[in-house]
């Protein structure tokens, strides 16, 4: 199997911190924080990883290397307009599937902590008609409505308006190609592209209880930068 780790993004929640230095490379106890999702990935045994750029693009690349001190290879993929996720992905799909094989993706702005290699050998089956299956969290405070409904006991999601709980997308997912069948090359977002199948029951998801946080601001980087040090 292999991976994307989105990371093309402007940062601009994140400035003045990502005025000079993309958000991936922002350090934590002494590493970037892109590093994390490198060493989960490879302690999990994916080999490939690609790795979208645009926002001081070149840097990462100059930091990262070929991904030989991890074990893997890492690809890169500079998006000279800014693709956005759905966008970014449909992109890289020849460097990710041979169209058939799914593959995992991973927010660049996340950290966890889960245990990577047993959720994806608990994951259920992707095909043609089950689309996708979505790492889900306890709803943070800055997202306390959640993303999607979730039934623990068949691990469908529906959206809003079901009288099943709610949780938020925790940014890492296993993707089948056929996904993006419909997309477009040009910007575009994955959100509205996973609620179109959610609506068609194409979507599964599983809780994870293991920490997790979205580094998108300052203020939760020294959260995690404490969480580290403590």
């Amino acid at each position: 199997m292999k991976a994307m780790i989105l990371a093309a993004g402007l940062g601009k929640r994140m400035r003045p911190l990502t005025d000079h230095t993309p958000k991936p490379l922002l350090k934590v106890a002494g590493r970037y924080l892109i590093e994390f999702h490198i060493e989960r990935l490879a302690n999990s045994g994916i080999q490939d990883i690609v790795i979208n750029t645009h926002w001081l693009g070149e840097q990462l690349p100059e930091a990262l290397g070929d991904g030989a001190r991890w074990g893997l290879t890492i690809h890169y993929l500079n998006e000279e307009v800014l693709l956005e996720t759905a966008g970014g992905i449909q992109a890289a799909l020849p460097l990710l599937s041979d169209g058939k094989q799914p593959f995992l993706v991973v927010n660049g702005d996340v950290y966890t902590e889960m245990n990577l290699a047993s959720w994806l050998e608990a994951s259920p089956v992707l095909t043609e008609q089950s689309l996708a299956y979505l790492a889900l969290v306890k709803n943070p405070r800055h997202n306390e409505q959640g993303d999607f409904c979730y039934d623990a006991e068949t691990s469908q999601l529906s959206l809003f308006g079901d009288i099943l709980p709610a949780y938020t997308y925790s940014g890492i997912a296993l993707l089948h190609p056929h996904l993006f069948k419909h997309v477009k090359a040009g910007p575009s977002p994955l959100g509205p592209l996973l609620k179109e199948h959610v609506d068609k029951q194409q979507v599964r998801g599983g809780l994870i209880s293991d920490y997790w946080l979205d580094v998108g601001t300052p203020e939760r980087l020294a959260e995690l930068k404490q969480r580290l040090k403590t």
